[in-house]
């Protein structure tokens, strides 16, 4: 019946060895070995002063472990068969840095004999033990028929925290033990302590036995017992409770009375562990190679599914996330081209818009002042003030408006630059726009228009005709109060009617001067703002066409960037996902080869053993 579970106990070994878990495969071996062996080393552990030093007295009949109301149990006890009762302290050698307990090889080992008398000493730590040296245990045997059998029964030291189990000295480790007796007396229920003890020991200890001791001193150790199981239950501890009374057996012993052996309980236990002892090569073997593999199958399986979520985490932030993101670059830059050609089309159809208007809207205020002055100034009289007021006016104009030409130009070129701000560095032109030096230049002369003077013959003329109306108008109604036709009175009135035709016809002419003018002015203003906004939209269009080449061959060194990292990233997402799709179909076909090797050994773990009734007293 070996062979099964020895054969599942090799693949857990050979599955630790492919998964590269030295330690664990080094653990496997010793349970194997341990397994082997024919004997059944039985762990007791506890609180202090529960009474386990006296069970195991109990249990061989015989003294050999001290008990007493102080801390007599120093170190580790191991109670074996011998054919003449010895004792011996058993130190290991000092461990390395960083050693555990454990490691040292056998050979290391120093075995100091105690007397049968010093054993009391030895076991408290004060016999044969050197100072400086490693862990040591005290190694006790005895001619008894229940250890030549192959019992071998440790006494530990009372501890009452979980980790002060599992690596005090190499005999007292839990993974040394085939079965663990936790010792509670009958004052007392089961502490929250002793059941986190349970917790952790039945974890990887198919046989654990909850020992209630001392039910000769408590009469209702009944009622105690019962109340035990049901936190057992409630805990989950899948371990059977027996009461007993060391010193009831004892006595029995010293009397050979086998009812009082009877009602001590030990019969039930000593049963028990010859039980344990016959079934450790088929049951107890088989939950143990089932807790083993439990154990085995969680620790490999830890690190394989955190790397599996590792894996899958990887996926959103790995290659994937950077190819994720250079496909959003590229749609990105596809939408910023857009964006900035539209924005530069819209800003220049704007400027235009508005430089025209702001030029219209100077010309006009110039053509209100011509208006204006030419209201009631001459020509003639003003001519040359007014030509280079004219010009100034008209270059001052021509620069203030090429200059806000300027300014929204580079405006333009920042707006539309603010689209690439994103890509983090500096994107407008080299080049930058200026006004024209030679502006003045550029515009169109303006000569003085034709204009009627008023000449003194044309005077003479004028002042003949209007005088010669008057000088007939006033002699002919003179004549009829008998007065000659010339006389002083029409002479007079021919005189004034001759000097208010030259008057009027004075100011006809003048009006009619500051009418051809203000034409004049007109149509060189129309010319001129033709002239200007023909430069301004020549200006315009060639800044344009600069910033579109600009930002467009910006945009193609973008794309080409962005592409590459494109190709690159998805390379390096398509690498990543064959290798991480192959290792997760790795990580899946080791889980399921340990989810098999689980379910194998679990096939073999047989029924635990039922808790044990209460034994009446007789």
């Amino acid at each position: 019946m070996a062979g099964i579970w020895l054969d599942v106990l090799d693949g857990i070994a050979r599955t630790c060895r492919e998964h590269g878990r030295g330690d664990l495969l080094q653990a496997v071996r010793q349970k194997r070995a341990q397994l082997l062996d024919p004997t059944l080393r039985v762990l007791v552990i506890g609180e202090p002063n529960q009474g386990k030093s006296q069970l195991i007295n109990a249990i061989v009949n015989a003294a050999v472990c001290p008990v007493g109301d102080g801390r007599t149990t120093v170190l580790p006890t191991v109670v074996q068969h011998a054919e003449v009762a010895a004792a011996a302290v058993v130190q290991a050698a000092a461990l390395p840095p960083g050693g555990s307990p454990g490691t040292a090889p056998a050979s290391n080992v120093e075995r100091i004999p105690v007397p049968v008398e010093r054993i009391p000493a030895g076991v408290a730590g004060t016999y044969g033990r050197r100072p400086g040296g490693g862990p040591a245990y005290v190694e006790i045997g005895l001619p008894r028929a229940l250890l030549a059998a192959g019992l071998v029964l440790v006494d530990t030291p009372g501890a009452d925290e979980v980790g002060a189990y599992g690596g005090t000295a190499p005999v007292a480790a839990l993974n040394r033990a085939d079965a663990v007796l936790l010792v509670s007396d009958s004052t007392r229920e089961l502490s929250v302590a002793e059941l986190n003890v349970l917790l952790h020991v039945t974890r990887s200890h198919p046989n654990v036995l909850v020992v209630q001791s001392k039910t000769d001193l408590v009469p209702d150790w009944r009622a105690v017992a019962e109340r035990n199981q049901r936190h057992l239950a409630e805990a989950g501890v899948p371990a059977a409770l027996i009461p007993v009374s060391a010193a009831l057996r004892l006595r029995a012993a010293a009397a050979d009375d086998r009812a009082l052996n009877a009602e001590s309980g030990f019969p039930t236990l000593i049963a028990r562990l010859h039980r344990d002892l016959a079934g450790k090569a088929d049951v107890l073997a088989r939950a143990t190679v089932g807790l083993t593999a439990r154990t085995v199958v969680e620790q490999l399986a830890a690190p394989l599914r955190a790397e599996l979520e590792s894996q899958q985490a990887e996926e959103q932030s790995g290659p994937m996330s950077r190819l994720h993101a250079a496909q959003r670059e590229v749609e990105e830059l596809r939408r910023c081209s857009v964006r900035w050609q539209n924005a530069l089309n819209d800003e220049m159809a704007d400027l235009l818009s508005d430089i025209e208007y702001d030029l219209r809207d100077r010309t006009r205020q110039i053509l209100r002042e011509v208006d204006d002055a030419f209201d009631t100034a001459d020509p003639l009289v003003a001519w040359d003030t007014f030509q280079e007021w004219l010009a100034r006016s008209l270059t001052e104009a021509a620069e203030a408006n090429h200059e806000w030409l300027v300014q929204r130009c580079d405006f333009v070129a920042r707006r539309v630059a603010g689209h690439f701000a994103r890509y983090g560095y500096d994107v407008l032109p080299p080049w930058s726009m200026t006004v024209p030096e030679d502006l003045a230049d550029r515009m169109p002369e303006f000569e003085q228009p034709n204009v009627d003077r008023f000449t003194v013959s044309q005077k003479v003329i004028t002042g003949m005709k209007g005088s010669y109306g008057g000088l007939l108008m006033f002699g002919l109604a003179l004549t009829l109060a008998g007065m000659p036709m010339i006389n002083p009175v029409s002479i007079g009135a021919g005189a004034l009617f001759g000097g208010k035709s030259i008057r009027d016809e004075s100011r006809q002419l003048l009006r009619r001067r500051q009418a051809t003018v203000k034409t004049a002015v007109q149509r060189h203003v129309d010319d001129y703002f033709v002239r200007v906004v023909k430069d301004c939209r020549d200006a315009t269009r060639q800044v344009q066409r600069m910033l579109r080449d600009h930002f467009a061959a910006l945009t193609d060194e973008l794309q080409e960037a962005i592409v590459q990292s494109l190709r690159t990233a998805k390379q390096a997402a398509d690498t990543d996902a064959a290798v991480r799709d192959q290792r997760q179909r790795e990580i899946k076909l080791r889980m399921t080869r340990l989810a098999a090797l689980y379910d194998q050994a679990q096939q073999l773990t047989a029924a635990r053993p039922a808790a044990v009734p209460l034994e009446p007293r007789a």
